[in-house]
């Protein structure tokens, strides 16, 4: 909820929900709380179930058999704390001209690469170096081009040259290929399930 508070996720506004009894601007994310109280519970009851279930205090501890008929509450929460969670997620759109705006006033995210190039040149101390060039301090892209800069000596042109046409919003490495493979796994798991359930 913090990167919806902080405009970078926004909640689409549902036509006749309340967002508050005392503010009535506030877009309610009714389904997100929804989900965390159902989590709560069901960790709760699984938690107790966890600590009850192995321990019987004779041959035949009667009372685990009431126990046992609310594994299935336990779960249910799960599952409507689940369902409540992905209508949320159908509710949330991305602020993309914000978050650029965030990856555009943080030009520091760049000491990774330049120090990473470093190293693999063999310099000795390059996390220390850029870590007392960046570390605190406001970074912006003419400060982040004269570090570049300050390091060319130790590197080669090609290095400079990833190196200078690097933005904050471009340095994604291999993020977007990781994740695109993650959500073709969880389609096809999904599709798997889907099949046997039937």
């Amino acid at each position: 909820m913090r990167t919806v508070c902080r405009d970078v996720l926004k909640l689409r506004v549902v036509a006749g929900e309340v967002g508050s009894s005392t503010m009535p601007h506030k877009v309610n994310p009714i389904d997100f709380e929804n989900a965390e109280g159902n989590l709560e519970l069901a960790n709760a009851l699984l938690r107790f179930l966890s600590t009850k279930l192995p321990v019987s205090r004779m041959q035949r501890d009667l009372s685990d058999s009431t126990v046992l008929r609310n594994v299935g509450v336990a779960f249910g929460h799960c599952l409507v704390a689940y369902e409540s969670a992905k209508k949320g997620l159908d509710r949330v759109d991305v602020n993309s001209e914000k978050m650029l705006k965030e990856l555009d006033e943080n030009w520091a995210v760049l000491g990774e690469p330049v120090q990473t190039l470093l190293r693999k040149r063999g310099v000795r101390n390059a996390y220390e170096k850029l870590k007392s060039a960046t570390r605190g301090q406001d970074i912006d892209k003419e400060r982040m081009q004269d570090i570049v800069e300050t390091c060319s000596k130790d590197l080669l042109p090609e290095d400079l040259e990833i190196l200078r046409s690097l933005t904050p919003a471009t340095y994604t490495g291999l993020a977007p290929e990781l994740a695109k493979k993650v959500g073709e796994t969880m389609e096809e798991e999904a599709a798997k399930k889907q099949k046997t359930s039937r």
